[in-house]
């Protein structure tokens, strides 16, 4: 069984069936670092990996875009297609701004693909729809939806907190909420801090925002709760 494996960040990108052309991009020389073009526009491959037909046009559609023509191979669910982007922007798996849109997987970087040409265990060949096209230029709305952060669920607490005693510290919440890593302990803290010196930390509702929104933001609800607490404690000696 011919099962090749096609890494995406080869020294070269995959090879189409026996007898046609390699797919290269214009202006590009292949080399080593599987990296194309001069080193402010080098490009490297990428393959969206579709789990059923119609997978990658829905999610074109889905973010108001059509899905363009390019380098396409038949799997046994689906297709590959094969896109090539700067490879400053280091690609990796992740689905981004795709994820629950787009049936299917992404890779790139240091992935791999089965070739054109093997076949696969359940019998399926993996053959070019068409094997004049090479891969095209990932388009921008794409590689924006790749690299592009996914939008967090606003936790439900938020509202609750917007009633009621806790109306004023919505502000805190959001601060909390809006804490990059390596300040979130801090930020926890001068919030739980301000909350308490307004009387209203005590509220189960504020209370529950605050701690809800640290662990939204990755902290462990142990540790959350844990520097609330010590929040509590330093302004109650005060």
């Amino acid at each position: 069984m011919n099962r090749r494996r096609a890494p995406t960040g080869a020294s070269t990108p995959p090879s189409p069936s026996p007898g046609t052309t390699r797919p290269t991009p214009p202006n590009c020389s292949v080399g080593s670092t599987g990296r194309c073009g001069t080193s402010e526009s080098r490009s490297e491959p990428a393959v969206l990996d579709s789990d059923r037909h119609g997978a990658v046009e829905d999610a074109a559609a889905a973010l108001g875009h059509v899905w363009a023509t390019t380098m396409r191979v038949l799997t046994a669910k689906g297709y590959h297609d094969y896109l090539w982007a700067p490879a400053s922007l280091k690609l990796g798996n992740g689905l981004g701004q795709l994820r629950g849109k787009f049936d299917g997987d992404v890779r790139a970087g240091n992935a791999y693909v089965i070739a054109p040409g093997s076949v696969h265990a359940t019998g399926a060949l993996y053959e070019l729809v068409d094997q004049d096209q090479p891969p095209a230029s990932a388009p921008a709305w794409l590689l924006n939806a790749l690299t592009g952060a996914v939008p967090r669920p606003r936790p439900q607490n938020v509202e609750r907190a917007q009633t009621g005693r806790g109306k004023n510290l919505v502000g805190l919440v959001r601060f909390v909420l809006e804490s990059q890593s390596g300040e979130r302990n801090s930020r926890l803290f001068w919030a739980s801090c301000r909350a308490f010196e307004a009387g209203t930390a005590a509220d189960s509702n504020v209370a529950s925002a605050l701690l809800d929104a640290a662990v939204h933001t990755g902290l462990s609800d142990a540790e959350a709760r844990q520097t609330i607490t010590s929040a509590y404690r330093s302004r109650a000696v005060r």
